[in-house]
């Protein structure tokens, strides 16, 4: 039994290709670098973020069944030949693009925006509307100073 997040049955089940153990493994090991996320912390994983790293996992593995030479690719950028330029993102190289998709679904991956509630904006209680007319009762108007 390897430790993945995903069986080779699960990558059968996902991608319809076959793998070994030995496939699911680099696989695991990619996306563990990739995700910041290792298989002994499963434990203190969420359900939904199981769900994708499974994903990841598979797709990664199928993924990584039709490269050759993976491990030992030089890092670039960009790649020119016969007139053609491509330009590569930073893991265009290493991670397949489905897996990526799954990695971006991980609740860690994801924007570290929040909302700052607002009494105004969110209409919480104890506060009046600070436009409206009937609350110059509970924001008296006092002069600024001067003559």
């Amino acid at each position: 039994m390897v430790d993945a997040w995903a069986t080779p049955q699960q990558v059968i089940d996902i991608t319809g290709t076959t793998v070994t153990d030995g496939q699911l493994l680099q696989a695991q090991s990619s996306i563990e670098m990739l995700s910041n996320r290792i298989f002994d912390d499963t434990s203190r994983i969420r359900t939904r973020d199981l769900y994708w790293l499974r994903k990841a996992v598979a797709y990664q593995a199928a993924w990584l069944k039709g490269q050759y030479d993976l491990h030992t690719r030089l890092d670039a950028n960009q790649v020119q030949q016969d007139g053609v330029v491509a330009n590569l993102t930073d893991k265009a190289m290493t991670l397949g693009p489905e897996a990526k998709w799954a990695l971006q679904r991980c609740s860690w991956m994801r924007s570290r925006t929040i909302h700052v509630r607002s009494p105004f904006v969110d209409g919480q209680r104890g506060y009046a509307d600070p436009l409206s007319d009937a609350s110059d009762e509970q924001l008296p108007w006092t002069p600024t100073g001067g003559g």
